[in-house]
């Protein structure tokens, strides 16, 4: 079975992260695809504030390995997609390319002004991917 989870760095992200390494562990051979997405309108500011591009992939880095370490400790496979655009497009494009599954996302993300103006990504995920979703909050 794949199961894939989409993060941001958030603690929504966190937790459904936690929720989608318990559901892992509770089928056999399961495997978990942590998928990121640098959402391109916040990379020109991430690349204001970082000092070269390395330290740019670093700290997007940083969001991913904690829960690839949560997911390896719980003795779970799993691998990182790290993902270029707009979230909400790059998830449902990835899901519904990678025959996931089941899909695991927080309820809220990192951007709630962009929540507010254009419509939650997880809602529009929920919308137009092609297997369950859990969303936690």
């Amino acid at each position: 079975m794949k199961i894939a989870v989409a993060i941001d760095g958030s603690e929504n992200a966190l937790r459904a992260a936690k929720h989608a390494i318990q559901l892992a562990q509770l089928v056999p051979e399961a495997h978990l695809n942590i998928i990121y997405v640098a959402d391109y309108s916040k990379a020109k500011d991430e690349r204001l504030l970082a000092q070269s591009p390395e330290s740019l992939s670093l700290k997007r880095e940083q969001k991913v390995h904690p829960i690839l370490e949560l997911a390896t400790k719980a003795g779970v496979k799993a691998d990182i997609t790290m993902l270029k655009g707009n979230p909400s497009l790059e998830i449902i494009k990835y899901v519904n390319d990678n025959d996931i599954d089941q899909l695991v996302i927080g309820s809220r993300g990192l951007s709630t002004f962009q929540e507010m103006v254009l419509g939650s990504v997880s809602h529009k995920v929920m919308k137009h991917v092609d297997c369950p979703v859990t969303v936690v909050k």
